[in-house]
Protein backbone atom coordinates (compact mmCIF):
# COMPACT_ATOMS: atom_id res chain seq x y z
CA UNK A 1 0.00 0.00 0.00
CA UNK A 2 2.71 2.43 0.43
CA UNK A 3 4.69 1.83 -2.45
CA UNK A 4 1.45 2.58 -4.09
CA UNK A 5 0.69 5.64 -2.59
CA UNK A 6 4.23 7.07 -2.73
CA UNK A 7 4.05 6.09 -6.76
CA UNK A 8 0.74 7.74 -7.15
CA UNK A 9 2.32 10.81 -5.06
CA UNK A 10 4.89 10.88 -8.12
CA UNK A 11 2.51 11.00 -10.69
CA UNK A 12 0.91 13.64 -9.19
CA UNK A 13 2.92 15.82 -10.41
CA UNK A 14 5.51 19.21 -9.47
CA UNK A 15 3.36 22.62 -8.33
CA UNK A 16 3.84 26.18 -8.80
CA UNK A 17 3.16 28.56 -5.58
CA UNK A 18 4.58 31.80 -4.68
CA UNK A 19 6.90 31.83 -7.06
CA UNK A 20 8.91 28.61 -6.53
CA UNK A 21 8.52 25.52 -8.34
CA UNK A 22 7.60 22.61 -5.32
CA UNK A 23 7.96 18.67 -6.14
CA UNK A 24 4.50 18.69 -4.77
CA UNK A 25 2.50 20.73 -2.26
CA UNK A 26 3.39 19.12 1.39
CA UNK A 27 5.50 21.16 3.37
CA UNK A 28 6.24 21.43 7.05
CA UNK A 29 5.21 24.43 9.24
CA UNK A 30 7.75 26.59 10.76
CA UNK A 31 7.87 26.66 14.35
CA UNK A 32 7.23 22.89 14.32
CA UNK A 33 10.25 21.22 12.12
CA UNK A 34 13.20 22.60 14.29
CA UNK A 35 15.98 25.01 11.97
CA UNK A 36 17.01 22.50 9.58
CA UNK A 37 16.49 18.47 9.10
CA UNK A 38 15.54 17.62 12.89
CA UNK A 39 12.92 15.59 11.09
CA UNK A 40 15.45 14.24 8.58
CA UNK A 41 15.41 10.20 10.47
CA UNK A 42 11.71 10.24 9.86
CA UNK A 43 10.78 11.06 6.20
CA UNK A 44 12.82 12.02 3.03
CA UNK A 45 13.06 15.98 3.89
CA UNK A 46 13.81 16.05 -0.27
CA UNK A 47 11.20 14.84 -1.27
CA UNK A 48 8.70 17.08 0.41
CA UNK A 49 7.59 20.27 -1.05
CA UNK A 50 9.41 22.74 1.15
CA UNK A 51 10.94 22.54 4.60
CA UNK A 52 10.01 26.20 6.26
CA UNK A 53 12.16 26.08 9.13
CA UNK A 54 11.53 28.36 12.37
CA UNK A 55 11.17 31.76 12.45
CA UNK A 56 14.19 33.75 13.11
CA UNK A 57 15.46 37.14 14.15
CA UNK A 58 18.01 39.24 13.18
CA UNK A 59 20.08 38.15 16.40
CA UNK A 60 20.11 35.13 18.87
CA UNK A 61 16.30 35.03 20.85
CA UNK A 62 15.94 33.64 24.00
CA UNK A 63 11.62 32.93 23.83
CA UNK A 64 9.42 32.73 26.56
CA UNK A 65 9.52 31.27 29.97
CA UNK A 66 8.97 27.88 30.87
CA UNK A 67 6.82 25.45 30.58
CA UNK A 68 5.68 26.24 26.82
CA UNK A 69 4.00 23.94 25.56
CA UNK A 70 0.86 21.94 26.80
CA UNK A 71 -1.74 19.49 25.53
CA UNK A 72 -5.16 21.39 24.54
CA UNK A 73 -8.13 19.64 23.88
CA UNK A 74 -8.27 19.15 20.20
CA UNK A 75 -4.57 20.18 19.85
CA UNK A 76 -1.75 22.40 21.41
CA UNK A 77 -1.33 25.50 22.92
CA UNK A 78 2.30 26.69 23.08
CA UNK A 79 4.42 30.06 24.01
CA UNK A 80 7.39 28.93 22.80
CA UNK A 81 8.33 33.01 21.63
CA UNK A 82 10.03 32.54 18.93
CA UNK A 83 13.53 31.13 20.46
CA UNK A 84 16.37 30.93 17.86
CA UNK A 85 19.63 31.57 17.35
CA UNK A 86 19.35 34.80 14.47
CA UNK A 87 19.96 34.51 11.14
CA UNK A 88 23.59 34.98 11.25
CA UNK A 89 23.97 31.90 13.16
CA UNK A 90 21.59 30.06 11.15
CA UNK A 91 23.09 30.68 7.69
CA UNK A 92 26.26 29.65 9.13
CA UNK A 93 25.42 26.76 11.36
CA UNK A 94 22.01 25.09 9.88
CA UNK A 95 21.73 25.92 6.04
CA UNK A 96 24.59 23.88 4.94
CA UNK A 97 22.64 20.96 6.43
CA UNK A 98 19.61 21.74 4.79
CA UNK A 99 21.35 21.98 1.10
CA UNK A 100 23.34 18.74 1.73
CA UNK A 101 20.32 17.19 2.12
CA UNK A 102 19.09 18.42 -0.87
CA UNK A 103 16.34 19.81 0.75
CA UNK A 104 13.94 22.68 -0.96
CA UNK A 105 14.14 25.16 2.04
CA UNK A 106 12.13 28.23 3.11
CA UNK A 107 13.37 30.79 5.42
CA UNK A 108 10.97 32.69 7.89
CA UNK A 109 11.95 35.55 9.48
CA UNK A 110 10.17 37.69 12.15
CA UNK A 111 10.37 41.00 13.85
CA UNK A 112 8.27 43.85 16.19
CA UNK A 113 9.11 46.80 13.99
CA UNK A 114 10.02 47.42 9.62
CA UNK A 115 13.23 48.51 10.58
CA UNK A 116 13.70 44.50 12.31
CA UNK A 117 12.64 42.90 9.38
CA UNK A 118 14.38 44.83 7.17
CA UNK A 119 17.48 43.44 9.24
CA UNK A 120 16.84 39.95 9.05
CA UNK A 121 15.98 39.97 5.07
CA UNK A 122 19.28 41.96 4.42
CA UNK A 123 21.47 39.24 6.53
CA UNK A 124 18.99 36.73 4.33
CA UNK A 125 20.90 37.82 1.51
CA UNK A 126 23.77 35.65 2.43
CA UNK A 127 22.28 33.05 1.76
CA UNK A 128 21.56 34.06 -1.71
CA UNK A 129 19.55 30.89 -4.05
CA UNK A 130 20.04 28.58 -1.62
CA UNK A 131 16.92 29.63 0.23
CA UNK A 132 13.56 29.25 -2.23
CA UNK A 133 11.52 31.69 -0.72
CA UNK A 134 11.47 34.17 2.87
CA UNK A 135 8.16 33.39 4.49
CA UNK A 136 7.51 36.45 6.90
CA UNK A 137 5.62 35.89 9.97
CA UNK A 138 3.37 38.73 10.88
CA UNK A 139 1.25 36.65 12.56
CA UNK A 140 2.80 35.42 15.82
CA UNK A 141 0.81 35.45 19.34
CA UNK A 142 3.31 34.86 21.69
CA UNK A 143 5.65 37.97 21.14
CA UNK A 144 6.62 40.33 24.05
CA UNK A 145 7.61 43.59 23.40
CA UNK A 146 5.08 44.83 21.12
CA UNK A 147 1.02 45.67 21.26
CA UNK A 148 -1.34 43.29 19.20
CA UNK A 149 -0.39 41.26 16.12
CA UNK A 150 1.35 42.74 13.15
CA UNK A 151 -0.99 40.98 10.51
CA UNK A 152 -4.18 42.59 12.44
CA UNK A 153 -2.93 46.35 11.29
CA UNK A 154 -3.04 46.14 7.15
CA UNK A 155 -0.91 49.21 6.65
CA UNK A 156 2.00 48.22 9.04
CA UNK A 157 1.68 45.02 7.25
CA UNK A 158 1.96 46.10 3.99
CA UNK A 159 5.34 48.51 4.82
CA UNK A 160 6.87 44.97 5.88
CA UNK A 161 6.23 43.01 3.34
CA UNK A 162 7.14 46.07 0.71
CA UNK A 163 10.21 46.69 2.74
CA UNK A 164 11.67 43.13 2.80
CA UNK A 165 10.72 42.63 -0.80
CA UNK A 166 13.04 45.16 -1.85
CA UNK A 167 15.93 43.47 0.28
CA UNK A 168 14.85 39.74 -0.89
CA UNK A 169 16.30 38.33 -4.19
CA UNK A 170 13.85 35.60 -3.83
CA UNK A 171 9.71 35.21 -3.81
CA UNK A 172 8.74 37.04 -0.27
CA UNK A 173 5.50 34.82 1.68
CA UNK A 174 3.10 36.76 4.16
CA UNK A 175 1.91 34.72 7.15
CA UNK A 176 -1.23 36.02 8.50
CA UNK A 177 -3.98 35.42 11.40
CA UNK A 178 -7.09 34.50 11.58
CA UNK A 179 -7.54 36.54 15.09
CA UNK A 180 -9.20 39.05 13.63
CA UNK A 181 -11.87 39.98 10.98
CA UNK A 182 -9.71 42.24 8.39
CA UNK A 183 -8.02 38.54 7.29
CA UNK A 184 -9.41 39.31 3.36
CA UNK A 185 -8.11 43.04 3.79
CA UNK A 186 -5.26 42.22 4.83
CA UNK A 187 -4.65 39.50 2.51
CA UNK A 188 -5.64 42.21 -0.27
CA UNK A 189 -2.95 44.85 1.28
CA UNK A 190 -0.03 42.86 1.56
CA UNK A 191 -0.49 41.12 -1.72
CA UNK A 192 -0.68 44.66 -3.29
CA UNK A 193 2.81 45.27 -1.59
CA UNK A 194 4.37 42.20 -3.24
CA UNK A 195 3.74 39.73 -1.48
CA UNK A 196 3.63 36.36 -3.89
CA UNK A 197 2.37 33.91 -1.61
CA UNK A 198 0.18 34.45 1.31
CA UNK A 199 -0.01 31.49 4.25
CA UNK A 200 -2.82 31.14 6.31
CA UNK A 201 -3.14 30.78 9.18
CA UNK A 202 -1.18 30.92 12.26
CA UNK A 203 -2.04 30.03 15.93
CA UNK A 204 -4.92 31.57 17.62
CA UNK A 205 -4.89 33.29 20.83
CA UNK A 206 -6.02 30.97 23.72
CA UNK A 207 -5.05 29.90 27.53
CA UNK A 208 -5.51 27.17 29.61
CA UNK A 209 -5.64 27.12 33.78
CA UNK A 210 -4.23 24.07 35.75
CA UNK A 211 -6.90 23.60 37.81
CA UNK A 212 -5.41 22.22 40.69
CA UNK A 213 -3.10 24.64 40.79
CA UNK A 214 -5.20 27.56 39.90
CA UNK A 215 -2.51 29.11 37.43
CA UNK A 216 -2.08 28.92 34.05
CA UNK A 217 -0.51 26.18 31.88
CA UNK A 218 2.03 28.02 29.96
CA UNK A 219 4.76 29.91 31.56
CA UNK A 220 4.05 33.35 29.19
CA UNK A 221 0.30 33.34 30.62
CA UNK A 222 -1.53 32.59 27.36
CA UNK A 223 -0.58 31.03 24.54
CA UNK A 224 -1.36 30.16 20.61
CA UNK A 225 -4.13 27.27 19.84
CA UNK A 226 -2.83 24.99 17.35
CA UNK A 227 -4.59 21.39 16.05
CA UNK A 228 -7.63 20.11 14.48
CA UNK A 229 -9.27 22.49 16.57
CA UNK A 230 -8.13 25.48 14.50
CA UNK A 231 -8.90 23.92 11.24
CA UNK A 232 -12.41 24.78 10.32
CA UNK A 233 -10.95 28.57 10.76
CA UNK A 234 -8.64 28.32 8.29
CA UNK A 235 -10.38 26.46 5.91
CA UNK A 236 -12.81 29.81 6.63
CA UNK A 237 -9.85 31.84 5.65
CA UNK A 238 -8.15 29.97 3.08
CA UNK A 239 -11.96 30.20 1.11
CA UNK A 240 -12.64 33.51 2.12
CA UNK A 241 -9.29 35.17 0.52
CA UNK A 242 -9.22 32.67 -2.35
CA UNK A 243 -12.87 33.94 -2.58
CA UNK A 244 -11.61 38.03 -2.56
CA UNK A 245 -8.67 37.41 -4.97
CA UNK A 246 -8.95 34.34 -7.22
CA UNK A 247 -5.68 34.68 -8.68
CA UNK A 248 -3.32 34.68 -5.40
CA UNK A 249 -1.42 31.90 -4.14
CA UNK A 250 -2.64 30.23 -1.03
CA UNK A 251 -0.60 28.00 1.49
CA UNK A 252 -3.31 26.48 3.85
CA UNK A 253 -1.69 25.48 7.17
CA UNK A 254 -3.63 24.97 11.04
CA UNK A 255 -4.60 21.27 12.12
CA UNK A 256 -3.97 19.05 8.81
CA UNK A 257 -3.79 15.63 10.14
CA UNK A 258 -4.38 13.58 7.07
CA UNK A 259 -5.15 12.97 4.20
CA UNK A 260 -8.85 14.31 4.00
CA UNK A 261 -8.12 17.30 6.08
CA UNK A 262 -5.01 18.67 3.13
CA UNK A 263 -7.65 18.09 0.46
CA UNK A 264 -9.87 19.90 2.46
CA UNK A 265 -7.88 23.17 2.70
CA UNK A 266 -6.99 22.66 -0.95
CA UNK A 267 -10.95 22.50 -2.11
CA UNK A 268 -10.99 25.92 -0.18
CA UNK A 269 -8.34 27.09 -2.14
CA UNK A 270 -4.88 26.73 -0.93
CA UNK A 271 -2.28 25.25 -4.05
CA UNK A 272 -0.07 24.47 -1.32
CA UNK A 273 -0.47 23.27 2.51
CA UNK A 274 1.93 23.14 5.81
CA UNK A 275 1.82 20.30 8.32
CA UNK A 276 2.53 21.39 11.89
CA UNK A 277 1.37 20.20 15.33
CA UNK A 278 0.69 16.69 13.94
CA UNK A 279 4.41 16.19 13.90
CA UNK A 280 4.49 16.39 17.68
CA UNK A 281 2.42 13.71 17.59
CA UNK A 282 4.25 11.79 14.54
CA UNK A 283 7.67 12.75 13.00
CA UNK A 284 6.59 11.22 10.09
CA UNK A 285 3.27 13.35 9.61
CA UNK A 286 3.86 15.89 6.52
CA UNK A 287 5.15 12.53 4.46
CA UNK A 288 2.29 10.39 5.57
CA UNK A 289 -0.27 12.61 4.92
CA UNK A 290 1.06 13.21 1.65
CA UNK A 291 0.96 9.68 0.55
CA UNK A 292 -2.37 9.47 1.99
CA UNK A 293 -3.55 12.62 0.27
CA UNK A 294 -2.45 11.16 -2.90
CA UNK A 295 -4.79 7.75 -2.59
CA UNK A 296 -7.78 10.15 -1.80
CA UNK A 297 -7.19 12.57 -4.93
CA UNK A 298 -6.79 9.24 -7.11
CA UNK A 299 -10.52 8.10 -5.77
CA UNK A 300 -11.87 11.38 -6.06
CA UNK A 301 -11.02 11.22 -9.98
CA UNK A 302 -8.22 14.21 -9.37
CA UNK A 303 -4.74 13.43 -12.01
CA UNK A 304 -3.10 16.46 -10.75
CA UNK A 305 -2.91 18.79 -7.33
CA UNK A 306 -4.14 21.61 -9.81
CA UNK A 307 -7.73 20.34 -10.63
CA UNK A 308 -8.00 20.26 -7.04
CA UNK A 309 -7.75 23.55 -5.67
CA UNK A 310 -10.35 25.89 -5.19
CA UNK A 311 -12.89 23.68 -6.46
CA UNK A 312 -15.37 24.41 -3.69
CA UNK A 313 -15.40 28.50 -5.73
CA UNK A 314 -16.57 26.37 -8.85
CA UNK A 315 -19.37 23.92 -8.06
Amino acid sequence: MKRRSERIFQQLGEVQCGGVTLANPFMTASGTSGHDVELGAYMPLDRLGAVVVKSLFHEPWEGNPAPRVHLAQGGMINAVGLQGPGVVAWIHDSLPVLEAANVTTVASIWGRTVHEFVLAANQLRAAGQTISAIEVNLSCPNLEGRSGIIAHDPSLAGQIISAVCSESSVPVWAKLSANTDRVVEVATTVRDAGASALTLINTMLGMQINTSSGRASLGNGGGGLSGPAIRPIAVRAVHDVKAAMPDVDIIGVGGIASGNDAIEMMMAGARAVQVGTASFASPSAVWDIACEASVLMKKLGYSSWADLVGCVHRS
